[in-house]
């Protein structure tokens, strides 16, 4: 049997590089800076959780497959310490996880992943009407396309490179749907319920959501079970 680790994740403003001045100013603009930062407190505590629950678990053995990783070997622990030194908790946890045994897969195509990266890089840079509005409808009409193109490629790799007996661990967006793509003698193991988590990230800047959000909030920020 093969076993999957299945961690749905919510991006940190550490993990968006160049467009994270971008994302915290259209967050404050759409949620107000109070909902703002409170959400980002629910994504600290959720990563803060993801942290604990690994580091009580014994990865030796196991294979690492991360959301936007197109490389691995030396290139990849590169991206790695990049993201380590950026802040990001999603690396730092990765990087506990390969010291004490994990190895890093090469999880994603990078021509594939560079043209969602230079959609949403475009659709954050523009800074005039029309600029913005064809940005945005470039953006939607191939989002979509481009998102099933990547979890198409990632279930496939993972398929390939995970052996019998062996378990890998995904960090993956909340957005994504790697599940269904998978070999059927993959068990999958969701740490948190992706549903959840995607009913949190599609709600969390709607006012009339907030009692659920809130009730999805505390979810987040609940213990794993190891």
């Amino acid at each position: 049997m093969r076993k999957l680790i299945y961690v749905p994740i919510i991006h940190m403003s550490a993990d968006l590089g160049s467009i994270a001045a971008e994302a915290d100013k259209k967050g404050i603009a759409i949620c107000g800076e109070e909902r703002w930062n409170a959400h980002k407190q629910t994504i600290a505590s959720y990563w803060d959780e993801l942290a604990a629950y690994f580091g009580v678990v014994d990865p030796k053995g196991f294979k690492i497959y991360q959301d936007g990783l197109v490389a691995d070997g030396e290139v990849g622990m590169k991206i790695v310490a990049d993201g380590v030194k950026r802040g990001s908790k999603n690396y730092e946890i990765i990087d506990s996880l390969i010291k004490k045994g994990a190895t890093l897969i090469k999880t994603e195509d990078i021509e594939i992943v560079m043209k969602e990266y230079k959609a949403v890089k475009e659709l954050a840079g523009a800074k005039s009407f029309v600029g913005k509005s064809v940005a945005y409808l470039k953006y939607v009409r191939g989002k979509d396309k481009i998102l099933q193109e990547r979890d198409s490629y990632i279930a496939r790799r993972i398929g390939e490179t995970l052996k019998e007996g062996e378990t890998g661990i995904l960090f993956i967006g909340a957005h994504h749907n790697i599940i269904d793509g998978l070999p059927k003698d993959i068990k999958v193991v969701e740490l948190k319920d992706r549903d959840k988590v995607m009913r949190y990230m599609k709600g969390y800047y709607l006012k009339s959501r907030q009692p659920e959000i809130s009730q999805l909030a505390e979810y987040l920020k609940e213990p794993i079970p190891v």
